[in-house]
C-alpha cells in the first residue's frame, strides 16, 4: 500500500471515511461560528448603543471562556448527552468571545457625520445600521471571523474526549490505539490545511463585500 492511500485510510471503528471526517470537521466549525455570528450581531449593536452594556456582557462571555472546555462538557454531558450539540455549545460562546468586541469596534468606526448624514436622508434605526453601519463595519467583523473560525476549527478536535465527537480529532485517538503515527499526522496536517483555506475564503469574501476598500487602496 502507497504512503498516499495510508494517509487517507481511516480505521474502520471510526464509521467514517476520509472525506466524511472532513465533512463532519466542517461542521462542527462553521455552526457554532454561524450561531456566535446570530448572537453576536444584536449584542454588539446594543453595546454599541448602551456603553454602560458592553463590560457586563464581555465579562459574562470572558468568564465562560475561562471555564476549561473539559469542565464545559462534563457540566453539559449530563443535559445534551455525548452528541455533536456537546461541543458546539462552547465553541458557540468561545465565538461570542471574539466576534462581540469585534463588531462593537466595527460599530463605533462610523463617524458621527456619516450616521446623522444617514439619518438626515430619513433612514430608522434598523435601516440605518442594516445598510449604513453594519456595511463600514464589515472589515472588523471579517477579522473577528477568521479568528473564531480558525480556533473553532483546531477546537472541534477536542470532541474526541465526548464519545468520540471529535471528527478529525478522532484520528488522534486512534493513532494512540492502533500505534499509527501517521493518523496523528493526518489529523493535524489536514485541520491546518481546512482552517488555512476558510480564512482565505474570509478574506476572499471581505474583499467582494468592501469594494470600496480596494479602490481607496489604489487610488
Amino acid at each position: 500500500m502507497s504512503f498516499f492511500d495510508r494517509f487517507f485510510q481511516v480505521p474502520s471503528d471510526l464509521q467514517n471515511s476520509w472525506w466524511g471526517l472532513v465533512g463532519w470537521q466542517f461542521h462542527l466549525t462553521l455552526l457554532p461560528v454561524l450561531w456566535g455570528l446570530l448572537l453576536a450581531l444584536p449584542l454588539g449593536l446594543l453595546c454599541a448603543r448602551f456603553r454602560w452594556l458592553y463590560p457586563p456582557v464581555l465579562g459574562v462571555a470572558t468568564v465562560f471562556y475561562a471555564i476549561p472546555s473539559l469542565a464545559f462538557f462534563v457540566f453539559l454531558i449530563d443535559v445534551t448527552g455525548e452528541t455533536p450539540i456537546t461541543v458546539e455549545i462552547p465553541l458557540t460562546i468561545y465565538t461570542l468571545v471574539v466576534l462581540v468586541p469585534a463588531i462593537v469596534d466595527g460599530m463605533r468606526s462610523v463617524s458621527e457625520e456619516t450616521r446623522a448624514a444617514a439619518t438626515a436622508m430619513g433612514f430608522g434605526t434598523l435601516r440605518r445600521y442594516l445598510q449604513v453601519e453594519l456595511p463600514i463595519a464589515v472589515p472588523a467583523i471579517i477579522a473577528g471571523l477568521r479568528v473564531a473560525t480558525v480556533s473553532s476549527v483546531s477546537l472541534v478536535s477536542i470532541g474526541v474526549l465526548i464519545g468520540n465527537q471529535g471528527a478529525l480529532g478522532n484520528l488522534l485517538s486512534d493513532a494512540m490505539n492502533y500505534h499509527r503515527p501517521l493518523l496523528a499526522w493526518d489529523a493535524v496536517l489536514t485541520i491546518a490545511v481546512l482552517g488555512v483555506l476558510l480564512d482565505a475564503l474570509l478574506v476572499l469574501a471581505r474583499r467582494l463585500l468592501t469594494p470600496w476598500a480596494r479602490k481607496a487602496t489604489s487610488a
